[in-house]
């Protein structure tokens, strides 16, 4: 099912997500990588009966009330979970591994045990580690009804530490992909969660690499289009909370930036 004549044949896929969340986001991505037809529907956080995630309208999609969900209507397959999702993704329409994966990527052309346990460390590490310290700092910076210093700086030191370790990972292919040799669905899994660390309130000026690498990713016409398509849902279907400036508050803004600069 991986060709691009079969892909192009296929009935478009649901991904459902928020106006803004990275986690739906790095699914956009890789359907727009893989060439899929896919459309978005848009849902609210809470318990609206019509757009809530909390609703008993969502409860069948996902009984985790969390986006992302994808509906495959190829295939009956309904997935949640970014990385269950994206695993799926790489098992029916990359078969070959050449897109998200690592086929054609390693440095002798052979994928080695010791590479799928690369890709699959650094695609954990941020499933398990990055998204979730990251999300717990997002919400006691952002959303918890009294500051807690204390909270704010445990998780932003355990955020630092993974930007360490991720900046040291770049090293080895000069800031151009995690994976040495090419991007893959690791490099999605890590951008939607490190492209806009000043909304967690964290700076990049010690990580060059991460930097060089953050510019590369979001230049793809691929992470444009997936993020373009997703703020044009979220304002048809009025859910976007808009800024004076006529962003959706909370979006990248450096994913916005290239969108409108074409990079």
């Amino acid at each position: 099912m991986a060709d691009s004549t079969h892909r192009a044949r296929l009935t478009p896929l649901t991904l459902h997500t928020f106006a803004t969340a990275p986690n739906p986001a790095k699914i956009a991505i890789a359907l727009e990588l893989l060439q899929i037809p896919y459309q978005i529907k848009i849902w609210e956080f809470g318990a609206d009966p019509d757009r809530g995630v909390k609703s008993a309208k969502f409860a069948p999609l996902s009984e985790n009330g969390r986006v992302p969900v994808l509906e495959d209507p190829n295939t009956g397959v309904t997935a949640w979970e970014s990385g269950a999702v994206m695993s799926y993704l790489r098992r029916l329409y990359d078969k070959e591994d050449r897109i998200l994966g690592l086929a054609g990527k390693t440095s002798d052309a052979v994928v080695s045990e010791q590479d799928r346990v690369d890709f699959e460390k650094w695609e954990l590490l941020l499933l398990t580690t990055v998204g979730p310290m990251s999300g717990q700092l997002v919400f006691f910076t952002h959303y918890h009804p009294t500051q807690i210093p204390d909270a704010i700086e445990r998780y932003a030191q355990q955020v630092y530490r993974c930007y360490d370790l991720l900046e040291g990972q770049l090293a080895k292919s000069k800031g151009r992909s995690i994976i040495p040799g090419g991007v893959t669905a690791v490099d999605l899994h890590w951008i939607v969660w490190t492209s806009q660390p000043h909304f967690l309130g964290l700076s990049l000026d010690r990580y060059p690499l991460m930097q060089k690498w953050i510019s590369n990713i979001v230049s793809m016409k691929e992470v444009q289009n997936a993020f373009k398509k997703i703020q044009e849902a979220a304002i048809a279907a009025g859910t976007a909370n808009m800024d004076a400036d006529g962003n959706i508050k909370g979006a990248d803004q450096s994913l916005l930036r290239a969108v409108r600069e074409g990079n």
